[in-house]
């Protein structure tokens, strides 16, 4: 009998603290960012994150054995100014405005070794890493020994037909 008392006495807590919980709000988690490598770039002023670039394509290299890369600014240059070239003939070309020997040489890089992927039509930075990874050319170049040091930039030309143009220089 004590028992069945004890548990009537107990049911309208129960029942309260089970109604409490059912009645909290359910806490709504934070809007995350989206990945700088998902944004787009096919907008004015858009601006690749360098460093997730330098990230994503050092972990590749380390998966193959290679070492990391560091971003250089006047590799940065280099490559804005390609990029920027390309866009502005609305063509992909490693010599829109010199050679790449020519760009490096005037940059202050002429006994380095180096190397350029130029393409045009991503507008995110996964899927231009994407589109070099499947490229053999493209990809020997992100697979490159001995480089160290990296810049990689974009142009976005609206009129274009590729909209999104990218230049990425490795250098030892």
């Amino acid at each position: 009998m004590i028992r069945f008392v004890a548990a009537r006495r107990l049911a309208p807590v129960l029942a309260l603290a089970l109604a409490s919980c059912a009645d909290a709000p359910t806490p709504v988690p934070r809007a995350q960012r989206e990945p700088t490598m998902y944004r787009s770039l096919a907008a004015a002023g858009a601006v690749v994150d360098a460093d997730a670039a330098r990230s994503m394509i050092s972990l590749y290299r380390a998966n193959k054995g290679l070492g990391p890369l560091v971003v250089d600014p006047g590799l940065q240059r280099v490559a804005e100014a390609q990029a920027r070239a390309m866009a502005d003939d609305g063509k992909i070309s490693h010599d829109a405005h010199g050679s790449l020997t020519q760009r490096l040489n005037a940059a202050g890089y002429a006994k380095n070794i180096a190397v350029e992927n130029v393409s045009a039509g991503y507008h995110t930075l996964a899927e231009a890493f994407s589109g070099w990874r499947d490229s053999p050319p493209h990809n020997a170049n992100m697979l490159a020994k001995g480089m160290k040091r990296m810049g990689i930039a974009t142009a976005y030309a609206p009129a274009a037909k590729y909209k999104v143009f990218w230049t990425l220089v490795l250098a030892d």
